[in-house]
């Protein structure tokens, strides 16, 4: 249900698109702006595993400096089918974790300090396979595909206001005018929260997924509890938005955002899921 969910909101993302491109003229404006979009969302996509480690401080470990945390990684990767990834620790202690890479081959999973203090050794496997289950999900590159889209909304949304601003189109023409710029105002804020929607699904999916691949769900259902109730008393103070969507937990201070507008789905929800799959 969640990758039916996945592929209806990305169909409707390039619907979206399809209908700017339209409204500024035809397809030319639409390929100029995809195209743009593609560039910048490419460089993410190849070196976003890179600028994230960076940027949170996450330092590689070998299996001789950490051989509990780095071989139960190991023996979830070997029961699904999965290349081994490269492991990190991040010097927080925020509890949470993510994973990161363009493919299964170039994949990496990092924890915080934090996470490996606070949970029990099934609860750290829960996390962890939900860690891997992004990986082998593809979930970098479905929401690379999904910025790609969103982003080339919001340009052809820029381009639509601007024609409509100096009056390159006349009202009575097809797309233009008023509807035009109705349009161009909406699809932006409809491409966003398809995007977060996206993102949300993704987590499900990877809840379940990650359920399955280490047997316990009630272990991660247990786990997010936990991390939940840590990230509200200890928020991870060098935590950015654009970077929010990838960690197990939102990293971002309590309150900061509404849950129409976040890129998790309600802890209560995932919890109530996971310890259905547990009966």
């Amino acid at each position: 249900m969640n990758r039916f969910k996945t592929a209806v909101l990305l169909t409707t993302l390039t619907l979206i698109m399809v209908a700017l491109g339209s409204a500024i003229g035809g397809r030319g404006g639409m390929y100029f702006a995809f195209i743009m979009a593609c560039a910048m969302n490419l460089f993410s996509y190849w070196f976003s595993d890179k600028i994230v480690l960076r940027m949170y401080g996450a330092q590689e470990i070998t299996e001789a400096e950490n051989p509990a945390f780095y071989g139960m990684i190991r023996r979830l990767a070997v029961q699904g089918g999965l290349p081994m990834p490269r492991v990190y620790i991040i010097p927080s202690e925020s509890p949470n974790a993510f994973a990161t890479g363009r493919n299964p081959d170039h994949a990496a999973v990092a924890a915080t300090e934090g996470i490996l203090r606070i949970l029990t050794p099934e609860e750290m496997e829960g996390v962890m396979a939900h860690e891997l289950s992004h990986v082998a999900n593809r979930d970098i590159l479905i929401s690379t595909i999904a910025a790609t889209i969103a982003g080339a909304i919001s340009m052809l949304a820029n381009m639509v206001q601007w024609a409509a601003i100096f009056g390159s189109r006349s009202d009575d023409e097809e797309g233009g005018g008023w509807g035009g710029l109705a349009l161009a105002i909406i699809a932006p804020i409809a491409a966003m929260l398809i995007q977060l929607a996206v993102s949300r699904s993704r987590e499900y999916l990877a809840d379940e997924s990650g359920a399955r691949l280490c047997g316990k769900p009630r272990s991660l259902a247990n786990a997010l509890r936990k991390l939940d109730q840590a990230s509200r008393v200890l928020p991870m103070e060098e935590a950015r938005p654009a970077t929010a969507h990838m960690f197990i937990v939102n990293p971002l201070t309590a309150g900061m955002l509404m849950k129409l507008f976040s890129t998790h789905p309600p802890m209560e929800e995932r919890i109530a899921r996971l310890e259905q799959m547990g009966h």
